[in-house]
């Protein structure tokens, strides 16, 4: 039987997010492979002031926050608007409102305020995901998956830069009531290694229903909400 067949999805839009080294670019390019929905990845690694912002964080946060405001902007509302009628459904491994939440990390004052106001204008005008899933892991495990891929750019990151990111995550959820919100634990699952845990990873966002609002899923013990 074919994983579609198995494990329909039933949704229009769905996106895959999580901290840094959670995994979702991994899974997202997965469920759109088999499932042979339409992909939008983020397109950080173009962006000149990432590897600067990592350098001199001070310097570099407020064009790299409103660079990566614009470059997500334009590409959610160009392939949202006209998404792939021949597609299933279409899979993003990020959402709109990552923006303010890295930009909460690392702006402030009067530059946060301007960069809020913006944020919220061309935030209220983009289409919201049907189904919003964050994979939860541990910042420690997080931090050794991004030394284990290599970029240089992100050997700076520190533990508590991570622990800041998935706080700023769980302050957002809890503003967005009408949403549908997966969090997803994965501190006991391999979804890019192991098959059977990829599997039983579709089974909980696809097969398993849930309502509107905060849902927190734990793959190898049900969900608690």
């Amino acid at each position: 039987m074919e994983l579609n067949e198995k494990y329909p999805c039933t949704y229009r839009l769905v996106v895959i997010e999580g901290n840094i080294g959670a995994g979702k670019t991994s899974l997202a390019k997965r469920i759109s492979m088999d499932y042979n929905s339409h992909l939008i990845l983020e397109r950080f690694a173009d962006n000149p002031f990432l590897p600067k912002f990592y350098k001199d964080p001070d310097r570099f946060a407020f064009p790299l926050e409103m660079s990566f405001l614009a470059d997500r902007y334009t590409q959610l509302k160009k392939e949202l608007a006209s998404p792939d009628i021949f597609a299933p459904f279409t899979v993003a491994d990020y959402y709109f409102m990552k923006s303010l939440i890295f930009a909460g990390n690392t702006l402030a004052g009067d530059e946060y305020m301007l960069y809020s106001q913006l944020f919220h204008l061309m935030y209220s005008s983009l289409p919201k995901p049907d189904l919003y899933v964050y994979l939860h892991q541990d910042p420690e495990n997080l931090l050794t998956n991004i030394w284990n891929r290599g970029r240089e750019y992100e050997s700076a990151i520190t533990v508590e830069y991570l622990k800041k990111i998935q706080t700023g995550y769980f302050d957002f959820f809890r503003q967005e009531p009408s949403m549908r919100i997966l969090v997803v634990d994965t501190r006991d699952i391999d979804f890019v290694n192991q098959e059977e845990d990829y599997h039983t990873l579709l089974d909980t966002l696809f097969v398993q229903k849930y309502p509107v609002g905060l849902t927190r899923v734990f793959p190898q013990g049900g969900c608690k909400m």
